[in-house]
């Protein structure tokens, strides 16, 4: 795929230049994909500790059906699962916000699928993120921004370089610091507050509280510093050129969870938890209650060293690939409230565990053209792939495993820990060939083996007709086979509050099979897609792809469903498989549920990509560059998996919630329409994007169970602006604003506060965490480049 033409492709490929990525805000890749390419969407809001590492997909599929690749090599994926509801739920795959900006030469995002070239699981497309190669040269660049509402503080400080070794040989390194600040978006909290912000009777809150009524601070960014270390480097010593690239990453971070509200002690507010505190304790801890944190400390590298050459007329590349990420889960500004009933003491931080994942892999690509008497030689590629995956759980320390654990995030249990591993071997062979001037057809096929799920074997058919310069035909038909992720297969938690414990248990466990789940399945798939290229005029070029993609076995979280509800049994079979899976909960909780990864639907997605690139002359002033880029996607249900028999009384599999989710959450419609003028020193670049309705169904207990609600997002218009100007040959500034007029998402639907959600995330105000746009409204910045 690297240095093909997108006007020139027979599958549809977009080109992202680094130019690009100097004209958006945020220092971060994920946002500058998401700027760029209509069907690729992020993630603006992430529940628990997906708030700490965002997520980002391709045409509406889960961002573990989009494979990642550097330097066309497989990147390894986070240790961080998104486990909590929503459209990126169960997303594990590489995070794309630990590769520094100033490192990429370009981006190449096939948009379709290419499982049989490069993996079984690239099921909606390709990121290929190519870096840059340069022997000298490099450059400094500074960037500062924050929200329009004072918060969200940013800031970035990067340094490329590029060195010759020896004579045949280059060195380019990047390095990169980046900051950004809490942003809190919450109102008030319905717990003790009126719609008018009045304050309610004995809800054990005073209203001379920092902030009040306004004190949860959940709906928001999280606070993070990272710190990014990338290199690229070769050298030709003739016949063989060595190679290698690879990045470090470290960041820390944190996000706000719900608000503690105090309960009393004879008559005093005391631990910042609701409920009984006991007499014995006395006025000692956090009198107005508190705001725990989630704390993130995850040290990440990926490493790449391989040899290419030429013998005769066959080219080779030999490779081994290793990445290892691991993130250490705390819990902060905390407290253990039965720890602290029973032995008045708290801790008030919390080692909660850790998640390792690991991914070794090993390539050797072969490939050579032969001269058949066609139009163009035939190209023949085949190669063999090893790969070896781990995916590990640590527990938490004793005070985050004490009965219900620290407030906001307990430690994982001993049940939950343990160490899981895959083998996987592959080939493949593709073939290209041009019978005719006008005609481009290539041809691939993928045996894939892995070691707990068997054989399957893959295949993609392209093709490309040019009917004239002006106008080309192309179409594919391929399958996919993504095998679940081990962090789908063995995540196990227990989510708890003083009076209710979730236990999230892993789907391939006994537990899960006491209540009729089955391990995991593979997801499959089956591609279609046809469209055509047009060159109607001097610079002018579009392409229209339209696509069809049929997913079985499509893995979802499944609804929560109930063992015990206040003093009645629901479930004895989920009591059951509680306790089979090792978990002692605090006897004193009256909620007690399940939830788990299942292989829970079929779908079938569809849309359509646009994409419109016009050039006009200005003499005198200069010339402007015109884009539109366009997506079009839905997805639907084609068939749900019935509950197991011991749940069939709680309802569907899929929660009301969780088929929106999927289904409408994301906008069907984005449109990007962009204007750059350029006129010597002076560059001014604006673009509107166009955001159709997304929705999702709201369940206030979470079971799923009526009332339900429905949140919308209308019909949105964002509009950037950059503005840069090239002081010297050597320094070139710029400002700009994302959202420059400060659109925002609609607040949540209010519940009621009697029949509110006890743990607090019922604020006034609060904007929709499905907004595709964020919930943070306008951000302006300034950034200087220095090049040497």
């Amino acid at each position: 795929m690297s240095g093909l033409k997108a006007g020139d492709s027979p599958a549809p490929v977009q080109v992202v230049g680094s130019d690009s990525f100097k004209r958006i805000g945020q220092p971060d890749l994920i946002q500058g994909l998401a700027q760029t390419v209509p069907s690729f969407t992020a993630e603006g809001l992430g529940g628990d500790t997906a708030n700490l590492t965002l997520s980002a997909r391709l045409r509406g599929l889960s961002p573990n059906d989009t494979l990642v690749l550097v330097n066309g090599k497989r990147r390894h994926p986070t240790g961080n699962l998104h486990v909590l509801g929503g459209p990126y739920q169960g997303a594990a795959t590489a995070d794309l916000s630990l590769i520094p900006v100033d490192a990429i030469d370009h981006i190449e995002v096939l948009q379709d699928g290419a499982a049989a070239q490069y993996g079984t699981d690239a099921i909606a497309g390709v990121v290929n993120i190519i870096l840059k190669n340069a022997s000298s040269g490099g450059q400094v660049a500074a960037t500062a921004g924050q929200y329009y509402q004072g918060d969200g503080d940013t800031g970035a400080l990067s340094l490329n370089f590029g060195t010759s070794l020896g004579s045949a040989g280059f060195l380019n390194v990047t390095g990169e610091t980046r900051f950004h600040g809490f942003s809190r978006r919450g109102g008030a909290d319905a717990r003790f507050s009126t719609v008018s912000g009045a304050l309610i009777p004995g809800s054990g809150v005073t209203t001379n509280i920092p902030g009040y009524p306004n004190l949860n601070n959940i709906v928001g960014d999280a606070q993070s510093n990272i710190d990014n270390i990338a290199y690229n480097t070769g050298y030709n010593f003739g016949s063989v050129e060595a190679y290698s690239f690879g990045t470090y990453s470290y960041r820390k971070a944190s996000a706000f969870e719900n608000y503690r509200v105090p309960c009393k002690v004879i008559g005093s507010p005391v631990l910042g938890v609701a409920g009984a505190c006991g007499a014995a304790d006395a006025v000692v801890f956090a009198p107005l209650g508190f705001s725990p944190r989630e704390g993130l400390v995850e040290s990440d590298y990926g490493l790449t060293v391989g040899l290419r050459g030429d013998i005769d007329a066959w080219h080779w590349d030999l490779s081994s690939t290793y990445g290892r990420d691991k993130d250490d889960i705390s819990t902060l500004n905390s407290a253990n409230r039965a720890l602290f009933i029973d032995t008045h003491f708290t801790p008030t931080q919390f080692a909660d565990g850790a998640f390792t994942s690991t991914q070794w892999t090993n390539n050797l690509d072969i490939s050579r053209a032969f001269d058949v008497g066609m139009a163009q030689p035939l190209n023949v590629a085949f190669g063999l792939e090893q790969r070896s995956e781990s995916y590990e759980i640590t527990a938490g320390d004793a005070g985050s495993t004490y009965k219900e654990g620290g407030q906001s995030y307990p430690g994982f249990l001993q049940s939950d820990a343990g160490k899981h591993t895959r083998n996987n071997y592959a080939g493949y062979i593709d073939i290209a060939a041009q019978p005719v001037e006008a005609l481009k057809i290539d041809a691939a096929v993928r045996y894939e083996h892995f070691n707990d799920f068997g054989d399957t074997t893959v295949g993609k058919l392209t093709g490309r007709y040019d009917f004239n310069p002006e106008f080309a035909l192309r179409g594919t038909i391929a399958n996919g086979f993504r095998a679940p992720t081990l962090a789908e297969e063995f995540y196990s938690a227990t989510n708890v509050s003083p009076t209710s414990a979730v236990v999230q248990l892993p789907p391939n466990s006994p537990a899960a099979a006491l209540l009729g789940f089955a391990p995991l399945k593979p997801e499959k798939s089956t591609n279609y897609s046809v469209g055509f290229v047009a060159h109607p005029a001097a610079n002018l070029i579009a392409t229209l792809d339209a696509y069809s993609i049929d997913i079985t076995n499509r893995i979802i979280g499944s609804g929560l469903y109930l063992g015990l509800n206040g003093t009645t049994v629901v479930s004895q079979a989920v009591i059951d498989a509680i306790r089979a899976h090792g978990n002692v909960l605090d006897p004193t909780v009256t909620f007690v549920g399940v939830s788990l990864f299942a292989n829970g639907v079929d779908t079938r997605t569809q849309g359509v990509d646009l994409t419109i690139s016009y050039v006009t002359e200005l003499e005198g002033w200069g010339h402007i560059d015109w884009s539109l880029a366009a997506n079009y996607n839905k997805t639907t249900i084609t068939k749900q998996t019935p509950p197991p028999a011991p749940l069939a009384a709680q309802g569907a599999l899929l929660s009301p919630t969780a088929i929106s989710d999927l289904t409408t959450a994301s906008p069907r419609e984005k449109v990007s329409l962009g204007a750059l003028w350029s006129m010597d020193k002076w560059a001014v670049n604006l673009r509107e994007t166009i955001y159709g309705e997304s929705s999702e169904i709201v369940s206030p207990d979470g079971t799923g169970a009526p009332p339900n609600f429905t949140n919308k997002v209308g019909v949105t218009g964002i509009t950037d602006l950059d503005i840069a100007y090239q002081v010297t040959d050597q320094v070139r500034l710029s400002v700009g604003a994302n959202n420059l007029f400060d659109q925002k998402p609609p607040n949540v639907l209010q519940f009621p506060p009697a029949g509110g959600l006890a743990d607090g995330s019922n604020v006034y105000d609060a904007p929709i965490g499905i907004s595709p746009y964020g919930i943070n409204g306008g951000f302006y910045y300034g950034r200087l480049v220095v090049k040497f």
